[in-house]
Protein backbone atom coordinates (compact mmCIF):
# COMPACT_ATOMS: atom_id res chain seq x y z
CA UNK A 1 0.00 0.00 0.00
CA UNK A 2 2.91 2.21 0.92
CA UNK A 3 4.76 1.58 -2.47
CA UNK A 4 1.52 2.18 -4.05
CA UNK A 5 0.89 5.38 -2.86
CA UNK A 6 4.63 6.58 -3.12
CA UNK A 7 4.19 5.26 -6.93
CA UNK A 8 0.99 8.12 -7.29
CA UNK A 9 3.09 10.66 -5.17
CA UNK A 10 6.03 10.35 -7.60
CA UNK A 11 4.08 10.37 -11.12
CA UNK A 12 2.07 13.92 -9.80
CA UNK A 13 5.81 15.24 -8.78
CA UNK A 14 6.84 14.43 -12.81
CA UNK A 15 4.02 16.44 -13.89
CA UNK A 16 4.16 19.50 -12.28
CA UNK A 17 8.07 19.28 -12.52
CA UNK A 18 8.25 18.90 -16.07
CA UNK A 19 5.38 21.86 -16.65
CA UNK A 20 8.07 23.87 -14.76
CA UNK A 21 11.04 22.89 -16.23
CA UNK A 22 9.62 23.39 -20.07
CA UNK A 23 8.50 26.77 -18.95
CA UNK A 24 11.22 28.09 -17.17
CA UNK A 25 13.97 26.35 -19.99
CA UNK A 26 12.13 28.29 -22.80
CA UNK A 27 12.39 31.53 -21.29
CA UNK A 28 15.61 31.43 -20.19
CA UNK A 29 16.61 30.42 -23.98
CA UNK A 30 15.20 32.97 -25.65
CA UNK A 31 17.24 35.05 -23.14
CA UNK A 32 20.53 34.01 -23.25
CA UNK A 33 20.59 33.76 -26.99
CA UNK A 34 20.10 29.92 -27.41
CA UNK A 35 17.40 28.22 -29.22
CA UNK A 36 14.72 26.34 -27.93
CA UNK A 37 16.27 23.33 -29.60
CA UNK A 38 19.84 23.61 -27.98
CA UNK A 39 17.85 24.31 -24.66
CA UNK A 40 16.25 21.09 -25.00
CA UNK A 41 19.48 19.28 -26.25
CA UNK A 42 21.29 20.50 -22.83
CA UNK A 43 19.79 22.09 -19.81
CA UNK A 44 16.21 20.33 -20.32
CA UNK A 45 17.69 16.61 -21.58
CA UNK A 46 20.63 16.61 -18.67
CA UNK A 47 17.87 18.05 -15.80
CA UNK A 48 15.93 14.92 -16.84
CA UNK A 49 18.57 12.36 -17.27
CA UNK A 50 19.69 13.37 -13.88
CA UNK A 51 17.48 10.21 -12.29
CA UNK A 52 19.48 8.10 -14.73
CA UNK A 53 22.59 9.70 -13.33
CA UNK A 54 21.85 9.33 -10.00
CA UNK A 55 20.58 5.53 -10.65
CA UNK A 56 23.70 4.54 -12.20
CA UNK A 57 26.51 6.16 -10.04
CA UNK A 58 24.82 4.27 -7.25
CA UNK A 59 24.14 1.00 -8.40
CA UNK A 60 28.40 1.21 -10.18
CA UNK A 61 29.19 1.92 -6.40
CA UNK A 62 27.21 -0.83 -4.89
CA UNK A 63 28.57 -2.98 -7.27
CA UNK A 64 25.60 -3.63 -9.35
CA UNK A 65 26.81 -3.12 -13.06
CA UNK A 66 23.98 -4.71 -15.03
CA UNK A 67 21.19 -2.59 -13.33
CA UNK A 68 23.80 0.37 -14.26
CA UNK A 69 24.41 -0.45 -17.59
CA UNK A 70 20.55 -1.80 -17.99
CA UNK A 71 19.34 1.32 -17.18
CA UNK A 72 21.26 3.35 -19.40
CA UNK A 73 20.63 0.92 -22.34
CA UNK A 74 17.34 0.40 -21.27
CA UNK A 75 16.15 4.41 -20.74
CA UNK A 76 17.88 5.28 -24.27
CA UNK A 77 15.43 2.73 -26.26
CA UNK A 78 12.47 3.82 -24.10
CA UNK A 79 13.34 7.03 -24.92
CA UNK A 80 13.22 6.70 -28.84
CA UNK A 81 10.62 3.83 -29.10
CA UNK A 82 8.33 5.15 -26.46
CA UNK A 83 8.64 8.68 -25.64
CA UNK A 84 9.02 9.81 -29.26
CA UNK A 85 6.44 7.35 -30.56
CA UNK A 86 3.48 8.16 -27.73
CA UNK A 87 4.44 12.12 -27.74
CA UNK A 88 4.07 12.16 -31.96
CA UNK A 89 0.88 10.36 -31.96
CA UNK A 90 -0.53 13.10 -29.71
CA UNK A 91 1.01 15.83 -31.94
CA UNK A 92 3.31 14.98 -34.60
CA UNK A 93 6.82 16.30 -34.00
CA UNK A 94 8.68 19.27 -35.51
CA UNK A 95 12.51 17.87 -36.31
CA UNK A 96 14.78 20.78 -36.73
CA UNK A 97 17.97 20.26 -39.54
CA UNK A 98 20.28 20.28 -36.75
CA UNK A 99 19.03 17.19 -35.10
CA UNK A 100 19.42 14.80 -38.76
CA UNK A 101 22.90 16.71 -39.80
CA UNK A 102 24.70 16.58 -36.29
CA UNK A 103 22.83 15.53 -33.31
CA UNK A 104 21.20 12.17 -34.28
CA UNK A 105 24.25 11.40 -36.19
CA UNK A 106 26.29 11.86 -33.20
CA UNK A 107 23.70 9.52 -31.44
CA UNK A 108 24.57 6.76 -33.71
CA UNK A 109 28.35 7.34 -33.53
CA UNK A 110 28.40 7.12 -29.82
CA UNK A 111 25.98 4.22 -29.15
CA UNK A 112 28.11 2.38 -31.45
CA UNK A 113 31.60 3.47 -30.00
CA UNK A 114 29.94 2.27 -26.67
CA UNK A 115 29.28 -1.07 -28.00
CA UNK A 116 32.57 -1.79 -29.15
CA UNK A 117 34.64 -0.51 -25.89
CA UNK A 118 31.57 -2.62 -24.13
CA UNK A 119 33.31 -5.72 -26.17
CA UNK A 120 35.52 -6.92 -24.09
CA UNK A 121 33.06 -7.41 -21.25
CA UNK A 122 34.16 -4.14 -19.64
CA UNK A 123 33.88 -0.58 -19.67
CA UNK A 124 37.43 0.88 -17.53
CA UNK A 125 37.51 3.83 -16.10
CA UNK A 126 39.40 5.03 -19.05
CA UNK A 127 36.48 4.25 -21.36
CA UNK A 128 34.39 6.03 -18.77
CA UNK A 129 36.88 9.22 -19.40
CA UNK A 130 37.05 8.98 -22.89
CA UNK A 131 32.79 9.27 -22.73
CA UNK A 132 32.70 12.40 -20.35
CA UNK A 133 35.08 13.97 -21.97
CA UNK A 134 33.59 13.99 -25.49
CA UNK A 135 30.55 15.17 -23.57
CA UNK A 136 32.44 18.40 -22.83
CA UNK A 137 33.39 19.03 -25.93
CA UNK A 138 29.85 18.79 -27.38
CA UNK A 139 28.38 21.26 -24.82
CA UNK A 140 30.60 23.31 -25.72
CA UNK A 141 30.93 23.34 -29.73
CA UNK A 142 26.89 23.25 -29.12
CA UNK A 143 26.39 26.55 -27.42
CA UNK A 144 29.24 28.22 -28.93
CA UNK A 145 27.33 27.67 -31.99
CA UNK A 146 23.92 28.54 -31.01
CA UNK A 147 25.10 32.12 -29.91
CA UNK A 148 26.99 32.83 -32.77
CA UNK A 149 24.28 31.79 -35.11
CA UNK A 150 21.98 33.69 -32.68
CA UNK A 151 24.90 36.83 -33.06
CA UNK A 152 24.32 36.21 -37.58
CA UNK A 153 20.69 36.28 -37.68
CA UNK A 154 20.57 39.06 -35.26
CA UNK A 155 23.27 41.54 -37.54
CA UNK A 156 21.38 39.91 -40.74
CA UNK A 157 17.61 41.88 -39.42
CA UNK A 158 19.18 45.04 -38.62
CA UNK A 159 18.31 43.76 -35.19
CA UNK A 160 20.67 44.82 -31.90
CA UNK A 161 19.39 42.05 -30.02
CA UNK A 162 21.72 38.55 -29.83
CA UNK A 163 18.87 36.28 -30.29
CA UNK A 164 16.17 36.72 -32.78
CA UNK A 165 12.90 34.69 -32.56
CA UNK A 166 9.83 34.73 -33.21
CA UNK A 167 8.83 35.48 -29.63
CA UNK A 168 10.17 38.33 -27.77
CA UNK A 169 12.89 37.49 -25.32
CA UNK A 170 11.31 37.83 -21.34
CA UNK A 171 13.12 40.71 -19.52
CA UNK A 172 16.00 40.39 -17.83
CA UNK A 173 13.79 41.08 -14.37
CA UNK A 174 12.45 38.11 -15.31
CA UNK A 175 15.49 35.37 -15.42
CA UNK A 176 15.32 34.77 -11.27
CA UNK A 177 11.43 33.42 -11.84
CA UNK A 178 12.61 31.03 -15.28
CA UNK A 179 15.91 30.30 -12.88
CA UNK A 180 13.84 29.67 -10.28
CA UNK A 181 11.14 27.62 -12.48
CA UNK A 182 13.59 25.40 -13.98
CA UNK A 183 15.54 24.75 -10.64
CA UNK A 184 12.06 23.56 -8.83
CA UNK A 185 11.36 21.70 -12.02
CA UNK A 186 14.19 19.89 -11.55
CA UNK A 187 14.02 18.72 -7.86
CA UNK A 188 10.42 17.80 -8.30
CA UNK A 189 11.64 15.88 -11.20
CA UNK A 190 14.85 14.13 -9.18
CA UNK A 191 12.13 13.58 -6.11
CA UNK A 192 9.05 12.36 -8.02
CA UNK A 193 11.57 9.76 -9.96
CA UNK A 194 12.82 8.51 -6.82
CA UNK A 195 9.72 7.69 -5.23
CA UNK A 196 8.48 5.98 -8.49
CA UNK A 197 11.67 4.03 -9.39
CA UNK A 198 11.64 2.87 -5.88
CA UNK A 199 8.29 1.77 -5.62
CA UNK A 200 8.50 -0.12 -8.96
CA UNK A 201 11.20 -2.15 -8.36
CA UNK A 202 9.70 -3.18 -4.78
CA UNK A 203 7.47 -4.76 -6.96
CA UNK A 204 9.38 -6.12 -9.41
CA UNK A 205 11.72 -8.01 -7.31
CA UNK A 206 8.76 -9.38 -5.40
CA UNK A 207 8.18 -11.30 -8.91
CA UNK A 208 11.97 -12.47 -8.39
CA UNK A 209 12.84 -10.68 -12.01
CA UNK A 210 17.16 -10.58 -12.82
CA UNK A 211 18.96 -7.23 -12.17
CA UNK A 212 19.68 -6.90 -15.73
CA UNK A 213 16.02 -7.01 -16.75
CA UNK A 214 14.65 -4.70 -13.83
CA UNK A 215 17.19 -2.05 -14.99
CA UNK A 216 16.03 -2.31 -18.83
CA UNK A 217 12.70 -2.23 -18.01
CA UNK A 218 11.37 -1.25 -14.71
CA UNK A 219 14.36 1.24 -13.48
CA UNK A 220 14.66 2.42 -17.30
CA UNK A 221 11.29 3.23 -17.77
CA UNK A 222 11.22 4.69 -14.04
CA UNK A 223 14.06 7.33 -14.70
CA UNK A 224 13.09 7.80 -17.75
CA UNK A 225 9.44 9.01 -16.75
CA UNK A 226 10.76 12.99 -16.41
CA UNK A 227 11.84 12.55 -20.05
CA UNK A 228 8.17 11.41 -21.47
CA UNK A 229 6.33 13.92 -19.09
CA UNK A 230 8.41 16.72 -20.28
CA UNK A 231 8.53 15.36 -23.76
CA UNK A 232 4.39 15.23 -23.95
CA UNK A 233 4.35 18.90 -21.94
CA UNK A 234 6.31 20.54 -24.45
CA UNK A 235 4.88 18.91 -27.47
CA UNK A 236 1.26 20.27 -26.35
CA UNK A 237 2.84 23.68 -25.18
CA UNK A 238 3.83 24.43 -29.13
CA UNK A 239 7.71 23.57 -27.57
CA UNK A 240 7.73 20.65 -30.39
CA UNK A 241 11.53 21.49 -30.57
CA UNK A 242 11.92 21.04 -27.01
CA UNK A 243 10.42 17.85 -27.20
CA UNK A 244 12.61 16.18 -29.72
CA UNK A 245 15.94 17.37 -28.64
CA UNK A 246 15.01 16.41 -24.54
CA UNK A 247 15.29 12.75 -25.92
CA UNK A 248 18.24 13.01 -28.44
CA UNK A 249 19.95 14.93 -26.06
CA UNK A 250 18.98 12.88 -23.01
CA UNK A 251 20.18 9.98 -25.04
CA UNK A 252 23.52 11.05 -25.53
CA UNK A 253 23.95 12.68 -22.10
CA UNK A 254 23.41 9.31 -20.84
CA UNK A 255 25.94 7.69 -23.29
CA UNK A 256 28.22 10.09 -22.58
CA UNK A 257 27.51 11.56 -19.11
CA UNK A 258 25.76 8.51 -16.94
CA UNK A 259 27.69 5.96 -18.42
CA UNK A 260 30.77 8.05 -18.07
CA UNK A 261 30.69 9.24 -14.67
CA UNK A 262 29.68 6.02 -13.58
CA UNK A 263 32.70 4.02 -15.06
CA UNK A 264 34.57 6.78 -14.24
CA UNK A 265 33.75 6.37 -10.25
CA UNK A 266 33.49 2.46 -10.19
CA UNK A 267 36.35 1.18 -8.47
CA UNK A 268 36.64 -1.31 -11.18
CA UNK A 269 34.48 0.30 -14.20
CA UNK A 270 31.23 -1.18 -15.36
CA UNK A 271 31.03 -5.06 -16.17
CA UNK A 272 29.55 -6.20 -19.39
CA UNK A 273 27.19 -9.03 -19.06
CA UNK A 274 27.39 -11.25 -22.42
CA UNK A 275 23.73 -10.70 -22.67
CA UNK A 276 23.86 -7.37 -23.12
CA UNK A 277 26.76 -7.65 -25.28
CA UNK A 278 25.02 -9.81 -27.99
CA UNK A 279 21.33 -8.51 -27.31
CA UNK A 280 20.71 -5.34 -25.87
CA UNK A 281 23.42 -3.12 -26.68
CA UNK A 282 22.97 -4.17 -30.61
CA UNK A 283 19.42 -3.25 -30.01
CA UNK A 284 20.14 0.29 -28.34
CA UNK A 285 22.44 0.72 -31.92
CA UNK A 286 19.50 -0.44 -34.24
CA UNK A 287 16.78 1.91 -32.57
CA UNK A 288 19.71 4.89 -32.93
CA UNK A 289 19.91 4.01 -36.58
CA UNK A 290 16.24 4.38 -37.02
CA UNK A 291 16.08 7.71 -35.85
CA UNK A 292 17.55 8.79 -39.13
CA UNK A 293 15.13 8.23 -41.90
CA UNK A 294 12.17 8.81 -39.92
CA UNK A 295 13.64 12.05 -39.09
CA UNK A 296 14.27 12.63 -42.97
CA UNK A 297 11.27 12.26 -43.96
CA UNK A 298 9.42 15.74 -44.54
CA UNK A 299 11.47 17.09 -41.29
CA UNK A 300 7.99 15.54 -39.07
CA UNK A 301 7.55 12.58 -37.03
CA UNK A 302 4.35 11.70 -38.11
CA UNK A 303 1.77 9.85 -35.66
CA UNK A 304 2.20 6.46 -38.30
CA UNK A 305 5.99 6.65 -37.49
CA UNK A 306 5.45 7.09 -33.52
CA UNK A 307 2.86 3.84 -33.91
CA UNK A 308 5.87 2.16 -35.44
CA UNK A 309 8.02 3.08 -32.61
CA UNK A 310 5.54 2.13 -30.14
CA UNK A 311 4.98 -1.25 -31.74
CA UNK A 312 9.07 -1.68 -31.34
CA UNK A 313 9.36 -0.91 -27.86
CA UNK A 314 6.21 -3.35 -27.10
CA UNK A 315 8.07 -5.76 -29.09
CA UNK A 316 10.91 -5.44 -27.30
CA UNK A 317 9.68 -5.41 -23.80
CA UNK A 318 7.65 -8.51 -24.36
CA UNK A 319 10.83 -10.30 -25.47
CA UNK A 320 12.49 -9.65 -22.23
CA UNK A 321 9.59 -10.53 -20.19
CA UNK A 322 9.45 -14.07 -22.05
CA UNK A 323 13.06 -14.51 -21.12
CA UNK A 324 13.06 -13.15 -18.24
CA UNK A 325 10.42 -15.87 -17.33
CA UNK A 326 12.35 -18.94 -19.72
CA UNK A 327 8.44 -19.08 -21.35
CA UNK A 328 7.90 -21.63 -24.32
CA UNK A 329 7.16 -19.50 -26.80
CA UNK A 330 10.80 -17.52 -27.11
CA UNK A 331 11.86 -19.54 -29.22
CA UNK A 332 9.00 -19.16 -31.83
CA UNK A 333 8.67 -14.86 -30.57
CA UNK A 334 12.13 -14.85 -31.52
CA UNK A 335 12.00 -16.01 -34.98
CA UNK A 336 9.33 -13.94 -35.92
CA UNK A 337 10.76 -10.94 -34.81
CA UNK A 338 14.31 -11.91 -36.43
CA UNK A 339 12.55 -13.32 -39.96
CA UNK A 340 9.75 -11.18 -40.44
CA UNK A 341 9.29 -8.16 -38.16
CA UNK A 342 12.72 -6.57 -38.28
CA UNK A 343 13.36 -7.31 -42.32
CA UNK A 344 10.08 -5.73 -42.96
CA UNK A 345 10.82 -2.42 -40.81
CA UNK A 346 13.99 -2.05 -42.12
CA UNK A 347 12.35 -2.23 -45.58
CA UNK A 348 9.75 0.47 -44.33
CA UNK A 349 12.41 2.72 -42.82
CA UNK A 350 14.58 2.33 -46.12
CA UNK A 351 11.39 3.29 -48.73
CA UNK A 352 10.98 6.35 -46.40
CA UNK A 353 14.29 7.63 -47.08
CA UNK A 354 13.99 6.84 -49.96
CA UNK A 355 10.93 8.67 -51.12
CA UNK A 356 12.35 11.59 -48.87
CA UNK A 357 15.28 11.70 -50.88
CA UNK A 358 13.39 11.49 -54.30
CA UNK A 359 11.01 14.50 -53.30
CA UNK A 360 14.02 16.77 -52.24
CA UNK A 361 15.83 16.23 -55.52
CA UNK A 362 12.77 16.99 -57.07
CA UNK A 363 11.99 20.10 -55.49
CA UNK A 364 15.44 21.19 -56.26
CA UNK A 365 15.05 20.51 -59.64
CA UNK A 366 11.83 22.52 -59.87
Amino acid sequence: MISLLFFLLGLVLLVVGAELLVRGAAQLALAVGVSPLVAGLTVVAFGTSSPELAVSIGASLGGQADLALGNVVGSNIFNVLFILGLSALVVPLLVDRQLVRLDVPLMVVVSVAVLLLAHDGRLARTDGALLAGGLLVYLVFLVGRSRRESRQAAAATGSGDTFVAQRAAPPRQAWPLNLGLVAVGLVLLVLGARWLVDSAVAFALLMGVSELVVGLTIVAAGTSLPELVTSLVAALRGERDIAVGNVVGSNLFNLMGVLGIAAVVAPDGIGVSGAAIAFDLPVMVVVAFACLPVFLTGGVISRAEGALFLGYWLAYTVYLVLAASHHDALPEYSAVMLFFAVPLTLLTLLLLALGELRRRRGGAIR
